[in-house]
């Protein structure tokens, strides 16, 4: 008997019984995904701006994506209205969250594991000022907002424009200045729509591969510029003495607990 009709028999009758265990730890695993989980929050904030918002006044495009000189940069959410237009970055995530808003890198704490991410609000600047150039408009029209939905809780004090699913109608109402004409509203929200690039998953896919693109070319920097004892950043320092004096050369920024150097290749 060969190895398959073992297998086979050794396990089909596992596989037949329990299957929809195999079948639910396969939709788990969907569900856990970074895809998933983002469409699911993004999905949120669509429905709590659509039934929640006045539609005459609050116009939403969602997934918009826009040409930038270094490539594209897609938007979760953009809302238009005559008190400014609302720039949405939706992250969906658990556990505790610190940061603030000058910070590069926040934290988030799951029990014991502990996972570094990329400020979104520093993320959300670059779809602003895309977004500002795209537009024409003028920087304080155009407004920078961060939601977190999922079960998350900040342990730092929450930076003014970032707030929890709940709270993003209420901070969007909140603005109350006439900034912008209904037929400039109108004029804004076309321009959106039929500038940004088609909403498909083609132009996702692309998008994507972008950011990857973009992520292996700073961890190669990183990795050409990184101390080869320890890992940590080096810089270019000078030799203030010896037979090296005035030199410059690659330093690690663990020094005096690092000593390793590099030379400065010409």
């Amino acid at each position: 008997m060969n190895t398959s009709a073992v297998l086979v028999q050794i396990f089909g009758p596992l596989i037949s019984n329990f299957w929809w265990l195999i079948l639910l730890a396969i939709v788990v695993s969907v569900l856990k995904s970074p895809v998933i989980k983002g469409a699911f929050g993004e999905g949120q904030v669509n429905l709590a701006a659509k039934f929640l918002l006045d539609k005459d006044i609050y116009k939403l495009i969602k997934n918009v994506t826009l040409v930038t000189e270094s490539g594209s940069t897609q938007i979760d959410h953009v809302i238009v209205s005559r008190y400014g237009v609302f720039v949405i970055e939706t992250k969906n995530m658990k556990g505790w969250i610190f940061g603030d808003a000058n910070q590069k890198i926040w934290t988030q704490k799951i029990y014991r594991h502990t996972t570094k991410f990329q400020n979104p609000l520093h993320q959300n600047y670059k779809h602003t000022q895309a977004l500002q150039r795209f537009l024409a408009l003028d920087p304080e029209k155009i407004f920078s907002l961060v939601v977190f939905v999922g079960d998350s809780s900040f342990k730092t004090p929450m930076p003014a424009n970032v707030v929890y699913a709940g709270e993003f109608i209420r901070f969007i109402e909140s603005k109350t200045q006439l900034l912008f004409s209904d037929s400039q509203v109108h004029e804004i929200f076309a321009r959106l729509q039929f500038g940004r690039l088609e909403p498909t998953n083609r132009t996702h896919r692309r998008h994507v591969e972008h950011v990857k693109n973009i992520v292996q070319a700073k961890q190669t920097r990183h990795h050409e510029n990184s101390c080869p004892n320890c890992g940590k950043s080096m810089v270019i320092r000078t030799a203030g003495n010896g037979a090296n004096k005035g030199k410059q050369f690659w330093g690690c920024t663990g020094f005096p607990k690092c000593r390793a150097i590099k030379q400065i290749n010409t």
